[in-house]
């Protein structure tokens, strides 16, 4: 199995589809918002065209209004992952979800269901900092891996601690179910820092240039504010601009530093990722060097198994 993870931007896609074609490799997504239907602009789905030239699993599989977890993510995943390989070809797993892909790789601890009831409590302490001040002091450590911000994992993290009455940390290290019957080649995408937020602004911009507003309009008039994916970058700050929270140009500025800092959160995530094999360029630029680490490494597994 190869692996190309990275931050948003960085070219992920390009080099899954360029590997894919040589080396006769699917591609898996590991995109939590790519896996709803309809959210299309937002998202940076990879095109139809791409789509046709190397199959691609779990894009469009979950429904606008649905609520879609780690764990499904994990068990759909390694499902494909298995009909990739029975099929005699390589999955390549390829996106920007780090919580996605270590659940798909080194499997979740079988957590609590969710408790509404205090998830709504929570979400009532909207006050700034005080779910992440709470977390620290069920959890430090847990709190020390989830931003501020991020309300849904804080509150995930903080329902955890209340059900199980131990922090979080202590049961992700307990009882995890990792992949089994795979070599993983992992590759990191790290291009300098000015060029990639460079990127990410351009592409902002044109999102809502192609019509994300209008994108966002639909889907608030179809499954209205409260659905999951609604709460993801862009989406989110073309929201605020239909509520009248913010103009146009504030709403791309806004959308534009949150995933400037998404980028740099997913750096960090995968900078702790083991056995990650960072490349600092973007993936455009990278097919030949990742080639050379995938072509030696498809031949050291053949070998292994008796069939090189």
């Amino acid at each position: 199995m190869i692996v190309i993870a990275g931050p948003t931007g960085s070219g992920k896609s390009a080099l899954a589809i360029a590997l894919a074609l040589r080396f006769g490799g699917e591609v898996i997504s590991c995109d939590s918002v790519a896996v709803y239907c309809e959210f299309e602009i937002g998202t940076a789905k990879p095109a139809a065209a791409e789509r046709a030239r190397v199959r691609h699993h779990l894009i469009d599989v979950v429904s606008p209004d649905a609520y879609f977890t780690a764990g499904e993510y994990a068990r759909m995943a390694r499902a494909a992952a298995r009909e990739i390989t029975g099929r005699g070809r390589i999955p390549i797993v390829c996106g920007g979800t780090g919580l996605y892909l270590r659940a798909m790789l080194d499997g979740l601890f079988d957590g609590p269901e969710r408790d509404e009831t205090l998830r709504e409590r929570l979400r009532r302490r909207r006050r700034a900092g005080s779910l992440w001040r709470l977390l620290r002091r069920l959890d430090p450590e847990a709190a020390g891996r989830i931003h501020a911000n991020d309300e849904p994992k804080l509150i995930r993290a903080i329902e955890i601690c209340a059900a199980a009455a131990r922090p979080m940390s202590e049961l992700l290290r307990d009882g995890r179910d990792a992949i089994q019957g795979y070599r993983i080649l992992r590759i990191g995408l790290s291009p300098e820092r000015a060029a990639l937020y460079e990127l990410i602004n351009k592409r902002c911009a044109e999102m809502f240039e192609h019509g994300l507003v209008d994108e966002t309009r639909t889907l608030l008039e179809r499954y209205g504010a409260e659905v999951f994916a609604m709460r993801s970058l862009g989406y989110r700050q073309a929201a605020e601009h239909i509520r009248g929270e913010c103009s146009l140009a504030e709403a791309v500025a806004r959308a534009q530093q949150g995933h400037r800092n998404y980028a740099k959160r997913q750096l960090t995530w995968f900078r702790r990722e083991p056995e990650m094999v960072w490349l600092e360029c973007f993936g455009t630029e990278a097919s030949e060097r990742a080639g050379e680490m995938v072509g030696p490494f498809l031949e050291r597994t053949n070998c292994e198994q008796g069939t090189g």
